[in-house]
């Protein structure tokens, strides 16, 4: 019977890990909580609700070795449309970014970096479009995406809908971290 020593245990532990554990990939934003609720700053202006309906700042890190670029998405999958709502998608963010500013999905865009792109929104515009669940709803989910893609560009125009953005993202994508924030009212 062979005995095995609790340093050779370890040294088989230490070759077995290679050469260092990868960062996990996380998506952060100093204007939301994951679980906390939507401030009024980041709430739709229209059907009722009356918010600013500014993008918030979003900040990611750890993305895995070979991200070329990046799209970010949010998402309400409570939305009683029968697919859910697509409020923000931004794609063709260059792989050194890693962040965006509060603002960054106004219609003009002067916080997004050179070369990306806002898709079309289920609201109909290529701009950030803020929560604004029916009236007494429970609180919608609303999950903000980063996807960290193997591609420099995504193959769409930017008048492309948030649906063909996802559709171009399958098979492209390497990793993705989110975080989901709640509103109703």
């Amino acid at each position: 019977m062979r005995t095995v020593s609790a340093a050779g245990l370890a040294l088989a532990a230490i070759l077995s890990a290679g050469p260092g554990r990868a960062a996990e990939f996380r998506l952060t934003s100093p204007d939301l909580a994951d679980g906390g609720k939507i401030a009024d700053r980041f709430v739709f202006n229209s059907f009722g609700c009356s918010g600013d309906n500014v993008s918030p700042a979003l900040a990611w890190s750890g993305a895995p070795a070979g991200t070329k670029s990046f799209t970010v998405t949010a998402y309400d999958p409570d939305a009683p449309s029968g697919s859910g709502w697509w409020h923000w998608v931004v794609a063709d963010i260059p792989a050194g970014v890693t962040a965006l500013p509060e603002g960054a999905g106004a219609p003009s865009a002067p916080g997004l970096p050179a070369g990306a792109v806002q898709g079309r929104t289920d609201y109909g515009s290529s701009a950030y479009g803020g929560p604004c669940p029916p009236q007494g709803d429970r609180p919608h989910h609303y999950i903000f995406t980063v996807h960290a893609l193997s591609v420099d560009r995504l193959p769409v125009d930017p008048q492309a809908s948030a649906a063909m953005v996802g559709f171009a993202l399958h098979g492209t994508e390497i990793g993705r971290a989110s975080l989901t924030a709640l509103y109703g009212r």
